[in-house]
């Protein structure tokens, strides 16, 4: 017999807390204000725009370190939600408030482009995951603002999987 399908709104509201949760466990990523809007197995990256995020006043640019920092969270929560979501798809990880978090991926290095002066607006991000390995993994992180094919900056960042994510993938 067939286990019952679970129809697409409480997978999607279940995707949506698991989200949630893996973000509010990194209190940096509250700290600079960014957000993420999940479309399906899509997350996009939200950093609003805050004053306290210029860095050359004279210019009205983003500080790079802000631009770095965003990019980078983009890249872990993108690579932790999808072995995440995917540990708790295969029932290797049970989706509900008091259950522990799995350990987050360690940067091993990461590289960031500055294509051109981040303006004083709300910035957007997408990873895509390269290569995710038991050990490895490699993430590309591109941002833009208002055009998304005119990047502002983009990453390539390298990633020391976490030993509890080798023991359950």
């Amino acid at each position: 017999m067939r286990a019952p399908v679970e129809p697409v709104q409480v997978v999607k509201q279940r995707r949506d807390a698991a989200l949630q949760r893996l973000v509010s466990a990194v209190p940096y990523i509250g700290f600079l204000g960014v957000h993420f809007d999940r479309r399906g197995d899509e997350l996009t990256g939200i950093l609003p725009f805050d004053e306290s995020l210029i860095g050359n006043h004279a210019l009205r640019a983003l500080h790079g370190g802000a631009t770095a920092a965003f990019l980078e969270v983009t890249a872990i929560i993108e690579l932790s939600f999808s072995t995440y979501w995917g540990q708790i798809e295969a029932g290797g990880l049970i989706d509900h408030a008091d259950a522990p978090l799995p350990l987050m991926p360690k940067t091993i290095d990461f590289t960031v482009d500055y294509l051109r002066g981040g303006l004083p607006r709300d910035a957007y991000a997408r990873a895509r995951v390269n290569r995710s390995g038991r050990r490895y993994a490699s993430v590309h992180v591109e941002a833009w603002q208002d055009n998304r094919t005119r990047l502002f900056a983009q990453a390539t960042g390298h990633f020391l999987m976490p030993e509890s994510a080798v023991d359950t993938l």
